[in-house]
């Protein structure tokens, strides 16, 4: 699943490749997921002018110039393509056509990503907010619930998905084996400041070495939450565990709280 650092290289190209171009034509192909009467997408989105593309958590947003906004989740296999003219694209969900010619394809295998007009605002804070300090973050971790659970929960923080967690807390040296409440004070600033280096530099390096992704998750260069590698950049042994189903990868660098 695409994380916040793919997501904000997606949203950029996203709006090179389409911002001031009107929406001509919204079709539907594979209505499950579609959140949003087909017609009434339709009604709300064509004929006016794509004024951003822009990333809210795990989603994209797609907003026109006359108010209305798509949000999209692409979930586990979403995908996304850019067409000329004519979409050959299999399995997709809907298609948006462009007044410059392009479209674009959102596309999905299992059918589960998921598409609707004018989302709510979320509670919870956006992973890069500066509302995600180490005040908050005392608050929210006040818990006995294990920290890698409580980073990926969209309720307290909003971006963060399995491999960028394990990669924050490698960085903020705090074992995923951690018990939320059980974390020095010390140690909940360091990882504020891990969630906002990480992820700001995890963007960066996509964007060098994948300037026109706009699809796909890149993960080849992250030091710890790699198959491919066995020793972290601080030269340990990477292990790896099972925590809330997913796989956890981690070293003896990381200080376990409980």
């Amino acid at each position: 699943m695409p994380e916040l650092p793919d997501l904000q290289v997606f949203s950029y190209n996203l709006a090179k490749l389409f911002k001031g171009k009107k929406l001509v034509k919204l079709n539907v192909v594979n209505g499950k997921r579609i959140r949003t009467p087909a017609a009434k997408l339709k009604k709300a989105c064509e004929k006016s002018v794509l004024n951003d593309v822009y990333r809210e958590g795990k989603e994209l947003r797609f907003e026109f110039k006359n108010g209305n906004i798509i949000g999209l989740h692409l979930m586990l296999h979403g995908a996304l393509k850019v067409f000329e003219k004519k979409n050959d694209a299999k399995f997709t969900i809907a298609e948006l056509l462009f007044d410059n010619g392009k479209g674009l394809a959102i596309t999905d295998f299992q059918g589960m990503a998921t598409i609707y007009l004018n989302p709510k605002e979320k509670d919870a804070p956006d992973a890069l907010s500066p509302a995600v300090n180490k005040k908050y973050l005392a608050e929210k971790l006040n818990s006995k619930g294990n920290i890698k659970n409580l980073l990926m929960d969209q309720h307290v923080i909003r971006g963060i998905g399995n491999a960028y967690a394990d990669e924050i807390l490698w960085d903020a040296k705090i074992s995923p084996l951690s018990v939320a409440n059980k974390i020095p004070a010390t140690k909940v600033a360091r990882l504020g400041k891990s969630i906002k280096t990480v992820l700001k530099k995890a963007e960066k390096q996509i964007r060098k070495e994948h300037p026109d992704l706009i699809s796909g998750e890149i993960r080849d260069f992250l030091g710890v939450h790699n198959s491919r590698k066995k020793e972290s950049p601080g030269g340990s042994k990477i292990k790896n565990v099972v925590i809330g189903g997913r796989k956890t990868y981690y070293t003896d660098e990381q200080a376990v709280y409980k």
